[in-house]
């Protein structure tokens, strides 16, 4: 049986104001949540994690194996009517937030889709909703706003404009993020650069601009 039912994301409305994204609630059961953090990653930084470096159970690998599947990638395509032929998927999973995060941004200029599916079982708290943004300086001003508990999920296309964040959060936040790439070393290397914001990433970004 599969970890994901789709059924709801196909069939939720793609929203355009102020950038494309889609919200879905229930694509996964009760059963499934409970199974996947049972499963969870032992992780104990709140830090992203790629697949290959962590110890999971079985229904989390299955999980895994769906959102690497060329269906799933079909249904991204369908959705947001985009060809996602030739660009590379990189899947990462996280545990934890911390003060320093939810800071508003687009997103890296390389990624065109991302995707979050969400695993707490209860959320009660303000902080740590992630509000997708009409401006890049109004938290409060947010078009949807989504409560980060199993079973929900959202995709956006990033553009210039697809400003997202939260209010500050502490704590046990699970999630797991889909994203496509532009395939292109150039743009691994800016990834790298964005990401470390240090000698060693302008040093790989002037290695792929003289390459």
């Amino acid at each position: 049986m599969a970890i994901l039912d789709l059924t709801n994301f196909e069939n939720a409305p793609l929203q355009h104001d102020p950038f494309e994204f889609v919200v879905a609630q229930g694509v996964m059961s009760p059963e499934a949540i409970e199974a996947l953090n049972r499963d969870y990653p032992a992780i104990d930084l709140p830090a992203n994690y790629s697949p290959e470096d962590l110890e999971y159970g079985p229904s989390f690998r299955q999980l895994l194996d769906e959102l690497n599947s060329a269906e799933f990638d079909s249904i991204i395509e369908s959705k947001f009517g985009v060809d996602l032929e030739g660009t590379e998927k990189t899947i990462t999973v996280r545990k934890y937030s911390e003060m320093s995060d939810g800071n508003i941004h687009t997103d890296h200029w390389s990624k065109i889709i991302t995707v979050l599916i969400y695993f707490n079982p209860e959320w009660t708290q303000e902080g740590g909703r992630l509000r997708f943004l009409r401006s890049k300086d109004d938290i409060e001003d947010y078009a949807a706003e989504i409560i980060p508990v199993g079973g929900n999920m959202l995709a956006f296309r990033r553009c210039k404009n697809s400003f997202h964040g939260y209010k500050r959060f502490k704590g046990e936040r699970r999630m797991v993020q889909v994203n496509w790439v532009k395939s292109s070393r150039f743009a691994w290397y800016a990834q790298q650069l964005a990401r470390l914001g240090t000698h060693t990433g302008k040093r790989l970004l002037r290695m792929a601009q003289g390459s």
